[in-house]
């Protein structure tokens, strides 16, 4: 009886592994929030629009048409001059404090969206940091939703003097500062003390970041010229103002790049250090 040979073994097929990979994740979360930012884009827009619209109305147009205007006449054009710095600056922090904390306040307390987040196959760090930067995409949007408003609605004349590499440096710089200023209250506010913060944080960063007046204005004031410093928004607004408007006092050029970069990798650490012990506990 014979005995017939064993087959040679079959090769299987070698399958690949899935190409989801840290950097796919990461992109799929951000077109996710650019998805959702374009079927709200409606709303986005009204939120930015409103307060700058209503301030630069009111000081810039209102007033100088009864007779009100800030400073007289040459006042009035040097105001509304500088006042577009400063609004582009206003809605980039208001804009990474809207997009970015907001939401986290919400997905950390009663929906617990956040749950779903950190499922993507990537680090925990790596969600906090798309986070950033969509808020960051956010805050370049609304400022050229703003800018515009700030430029056409003066009814006095608005003179710029455009820098092309500050603009287009400094302005993502900015941007970056507030969506990070956004993840620090966003990753240690609870949902009840959503209000407190707007009051006895968001208010005075605002009226002391040096919007509606060049830092360098507050000369006669040393110790509120220093004190303002530690203000991120201060740095916003003289990036902006040696941006588009350079031929009004500013901080020096090397000092705002430094200040930008400083509390953008500052609050940002903070930010996802609080992001992910919030995500852990």
């Amino acid at each position: 009886m014979s005995v017939q040979a064993a087959s040679p073994p079959v090769a299987l097929p070698r399958v690949g592994p899935h190409r989801s990979t840290p950097a796919i994740a990461f992109g799929a979360l951000l077109l996710r929030d650019l998805n959702v930012l374009r079927k709200t884009f409606i709303e986005f827009a009204l939120r930015t629009v409103m307060q700058p619209l209503l301030f630069v109305f009111l000081f810039t147009y209102v007033f100088p048409k009864i007779g009100q205007g800030i400073g007289g006449s040459r006042g009035e054009t040097t105001f509304s001059s500088l006042l577009v710095p400063g609004v582009i600056a206003i809605a980039c922090i208001f804009q990474g404090i809207q997009a970015v904390a907001l939401p986290l306040v919400q997905e950390f307390g009663y929906s617990r969206e956040i749950e779903d987040r950190v499922m993507a196959p990537m680090p925990v760090w790596g969600v906090a940091a798309e986070k950033l930067l969509a808020g960051a995409l956010q805050g370049l949007v609304a400022a050229a939703i703003v800018f515009p408003l700030a430029l056409f609605v003066p009814a006095t004349p608005v003179h710029l003097n455009v820098g092309p590499v500050e603009l287009f440096t400094l302005l993502p710089l900015a941007s970056l500062t507030g969506a990070s200023l956004g993840l620090v209250i966003g990753t240690r506010v609870q949902p009840r003390q959503v209000p407190l913060i707007f009051g006895i944080v968001v208010i005075p960063v605002t009226f002391l970041g040096a919007t509606y007046y060049p830092w360098a204005s507050l000369t006669p004031i040393p110790w509120l010229k220093a004190l303002v410093l530690l203000n991120p928004l201060v740095y916003m607004s003289e990036a902006m103002r040696v941006s588009l408007t350079p031929q009004f006092p500013h901080m020096a050029v090397w000092a705002i790049y430094g200040g930008l970069v400083l509390f953008t990798a500052l609050l940002g650490g903070v930010g996802i250090q609080g992001f992910i012990r919030r995500v852990l506990s």
